[in-house]
């Protein structure tokens, strides 16, 4: 064979795993989102839970916490997963649109000044005062206190919630919608704190 003839293999892209046949058992991812969520509030109980622990951080940190993340997309709102998506999605949005979530927050403020107070927000709420706020409520899942960062994700969505409803955005049932997320968080926190998310 001469060098003219000889061609290089394409790599595999994304494509290849497109293409393959889907093997997804829904039952299966929801287990392991469980098991991912509640080793990341709980902490691990065993070195082979710390091994897991190690590899989804590591995960997180190359890959990005949206693949773990889309493993509690489907779960409950009152269950660890379901409360770590909710996280997930507020933190996502806060970091694509700092200035829009200080804006929000910002006009919010005025007709809920208890949820701004639990909120943690400093005044005045820049973009980057937000996105401190929700990276400071985000790294409260490994700890004592899971219950007061659900209160406080809960309070901060609440505030925006209501600013985008007074700011119009165009989209009349997106602020109602962030009020309901709130509402989940708050009702995920007062599990929390009597029985235990699961």
């Amino acid at each position: 064979m001469s060098g003219r003839d000889f061609k290089k293999p394409a790599l595999p892209g994304s494509a290849l795993f497109e293409a393959q046949p889907d093997h997804h058992d829904p039952a299966e991812a929801a287990a392991a989102g469980h098991r991912i969520a509640t080793l990341l509030v709980r902490g691990p109980r065993d070195p082979d839970d710390r091994a897991l622990v190690d590899r989804v951080l590591h995960l997180a940190d190359t890959e990005g916490l949206g693949a773990i993340a889309e493993l509690w997309s489907h779960a409950p709102a009152d269950t660890l997963a379901g409360s770590l998506w909710r996280l997930y999605l507020l933190r996502a949005w806060v970091h694509r649109q700092p200035d829009a979530a200080a804006r929000e927050f910002a006009a919010g403020k005025i007709f809920a000044p208890v949820q701004e107070m639990l909120a943690g927000v400093v005044d005045p709420p820049g973009p980057e005062e937000v996105v401190t706020l929700v990276d400071t409520v985000v790294r409260g899942i490994v700890g004592d206190h899971f219950d007061v960062t659900l209160d406080r994700a809960a309070a901060f969505a609440h505030v925006v919630g209501v600013g985008r409803a007074q700011l119009d955005s165009g989209d009349p049932t997106s602020g109602a919608r962030l009020v309901d997320t709130a509402t989940q968080l708050r009702r995920a926190a007062e599990v929390e704190r009597t029985t235990g998310l699961h």
